[in-house]
């Protein structure tokens, strides 16, 4: 996968993952962040390379490219400590499912795993909306098949405009699998043969929907609040 910008860069060098090589322009290796990142690269030894403006152009997803851009192999990070487990499901747009993994990342989530049908996850705009949780949450792609086995023996929840019981009077103490539906038509007939329960987020007369990825962070929080998985602040 292709990361690319300060931020980006700067994540995937602090989660010790393998870069296998990287490219800079002129100008962004004479500012100081720059010099910074040069700098780690050359105490782990990886390999960069200066380019020209043009065919840091050619090679950046972005209109106006930030002038650093690293390759590496798709993360495989092991699952964290059991017990909250993501399903998007038809999630199409990257910006949705790439904040979708930063919330996760943000609430501890144990592990996201994503059945077919979803858009990829080291799609460009995935791994820029994710800001690094490519890099430190274990996501995986999955059938669903392997799914079904996976979230065993989770009590699995699916997200639901209208019907199910509202987020903040579910008990989320237990193991926990909870589907997300995509934007357009929610939840695909393998997802909603696998809920167990259904969830929904209270909202004011005449509202249609929230946009997916908020939903997501609306529910994520709530789990991760009642099995304590958000840090206290200092």
């Amino acid at each position: 996968m292709v990361a690319e910008g300060t931020r980006l860069v700067e994540e995937a060098l602090t989660s010790k993952l393998p870069i296998e090589e990287a490219f800079y322009t002129a100008d962004f290796a004479a500012e100081p962040e720059g010099q910074a990142i040069l700098t780690a690269f050359k105490k782990r030894q990886l390999r960069h390379c200066q380019v020209p403006e043009d065919l840091m152009m050619a090679m950046s997803d972005t209109e106006t490219p930030q002038g650093i851009l690293v390759v590496l192999p798709t993360p495989e990070i092991p699952p964290a400590a059991p017990g909250f487990i993501l399903v998007p499901d038809n999630i199409r747009d990257p910006g949705n499912l790439g904040t979708m993994l930063r919330t996760a990342w943000a609430t501890n989530v144990s592990q996201v795993l994503l059945p077919p049908g979803n858009v990829d996850v080291t799609n460009p705009k995935v791994v820029r909306a994710g800001m690094g949780a490519h890099f430190f949450v274990s996501i995986r792609s999955v059938t669903w098949e392997a799914l079904r086995e996976m979230i065993t023996p989770a009590k699995v929840w699916l997200a639901e405009m209208r019907e199910g019981t509202s987020y903040s009077e579910a008990d989320w103490h237990e193991n926990i699998a909870l589907i997300i539906g995509g934007e357009a038509a929610g939840a695909g007939p393998e997802a909603r043969a696998l809920a167990q329960h259904h969830v929904t987020i209270p909202m004011a007369p005449g509202v249609d929907s929230l946009n997916a990825a908020i939903a997501a962070a609306i529910l994520m929080f709530e789990v991760a609040r009642q099995q304590s998985r958000l840090s206290p602040p200092a």
